[in-house]
């Protein structure tokens, strides 16, 4: 190849015959240094026929050409080049350049400006002007750093993007939610606001930096829809003229499950919530009947066959001014996700009300080795309600290894319950929101 206008000395050049000299001191596999710049291609700015040329020219050299005080130079001609890679002679001459700027090959000119060499009878190279692949060998170390940063910049931002992920999949639950039950709060304002903030979902290329604003942008506005959805429980209860929020309420598919969830002995799972009720009801009420004194009703301590055509409707309970937490079949069948699944599977289709879900509860808990016994037993502490309710967080916890035994865990919770000390309604919401914690 003869001298041309672009074979003058650049910066891009000067660094590449620095890097040259660098790596003759080096040895470095073929396969290590041409791997190296290959994982970092598209950082670095190679494109694919620069990928290409550079596995041609590395084809052309040998083992001991990559060893110490020897230069990997391949003096091929252009029409063995054009042959190998299919380029036209402007397009080789075009990727030639770059990969020389680039830094990665370096261009060592004979006195008359042609490519030739010649080996020893070991097949080592005694003299050779061409293109020389020592920068490859001297930017190994170089390039494997980088691609071991790029990795870890890789591993971030996937765990980024699931943070966003996660954090939208809460915020749209409990707007629907909330707009669903009818809760008092700005909810389609709210709404507005996040349909304006899934416009700025990060694409695949995102850089971390970018991502981590947008992860703070979904955990502040996360904030905002939990406040607005607590708020919305802590209004004092008005006068029997005006029901309060809690009693305006669908009670189709809405029961009140306050039970913390530490069974004893069973599992190392903390929950929040402290309850008042001490005895198993079956009415309308959780804590309603409990608060005027009178006796709770006893449920049935037949299974689930004398119960499928009891009507399981139970309305909101409101007789203390302190704050409950409510969870409707939705909100329970988002955050019991295997259970769900199971559940439709065996009930036919979609879990409209308590009754189906009762029924579900009762098909579903025979599978994760709950007994019968203890199944029945559950719905003689809890109510059917509760006690399936139960299941459902038990399945899914016995799904993601959480629970190892599940008949256990559940008679723990109905020794809890019996003592007084027992709130479910908070494992769900922890479930939920939990994971962006």
């Amino acid at each position: 190849m003869k001298h041309n206008g672009w074979r003058k000395p650049t910066p891009g050049l000067v660094v590449a015959e620095k890097h040259a000299q660098a790596g003759e001191q080096l040895s470095i596999p073929k396969s290590q240094a041409t791997s190296a710049a290959k994982r970092v291609a598209a950082a670095i700015g190679l494109r694919a026929q620069d990928l290409l040329l550079l596995d041609t020219f590395a084809a052309f050299t040998q083992p001991q050409d990559w060893e110490q005080g020897r230069r990997p130079i391949v003096w091929a001609s252009n029409n063995f080049l054009m042959e190998q890679t299919g380029f036209s002679l402007s397009t080789l001459r075009r990727h030639v350049r770059r990969l020389a700027e680039l830094g990665l090959i370096w261009i060592k000119d004979s006195p008359n400006g042609k490519r030739y060499g010649r080996r020893d009878e070991d097949g080592v190279i005694v003299e050779a002007y061409g293109f020389d692949l020592a920068p490859l060998a001297a930017r190994t170390e170089e390039f494997e750093t980088l691609y071991a940063q790029l990795k870890e910049e890789r591993a971030l931002c996937a765990s980024l993007r699931n943070v966003v992920t996660i954090t939208r999949r809460v915020i749209r639950a409990k707007i629907d939610r909330a707009l669903e039950s009818g809760l008092r709060g700005p909810w389609k304002q709210l709404e507005d606001e996040f349909a304006v903030l899934l416009q700025g979902l990060p694409k695949r290329t995102t850089a971390a930096n970018r991502l981590m604003d947008i992860v703070d942008w979904f955990k502040a506005f996360k904030d905002r829809v939990e406040q607005a959805f607590e708020a919305a429980f802590d209004c004092p209860e008005e006068s029997d003229a005006k029901p309060s929020p809690l009693q305006v309420f669908s009670t189709d598919n809405i029961v009140p499950i306050n039970v913390n969830m530490t069974p004893t002995g069973v599992s190392n799972d903390t929950h929040i919530l402290t309850t008042n009720q001490h005895d198993p009801v079956n009415s309308n009420r959780f804590e309603t009947k409990h608060a005027a004194g009178v006796a709770p009703e006893m449920p049935k301590s037949e299974g689930v066959d004398r119960l499928e055509g009891e009507n399981l409707d139970i309305a909101w309970s409101t007789h203390t001014n302190k704050r409950t937490s409510e969870v409707d079949i939705p909100m329970l069948m988002a955050t019991c996700p295997h259970f769900a699944e199971m559940a439709r599977a065996v009930g036919g289709g979609y879990i409209r009300n308590w009754n189906e879900l009762h029924r579900a509860a009762g098909q579903i808990r025979g599978m994760a080795g709950i007994s019968e016994d203890a199944w029945n037993l559950s719905q003689k502490a809890l109510g059917p309600v509760v006690a399936s309710a139960a299941i459902a967080l038990i399945f899914d916890k016995h799904t993601t290894g959480e629970v190892k035994s599940p008949g256990g865990y559940l008679r723990g919770m109905v020794e809890k319950a019996r003592a007084g000390d027992l709130h479910l309604d908070r494992s769900f919401y922890g479930r939920l929101s939990g994971q962006t914690a």
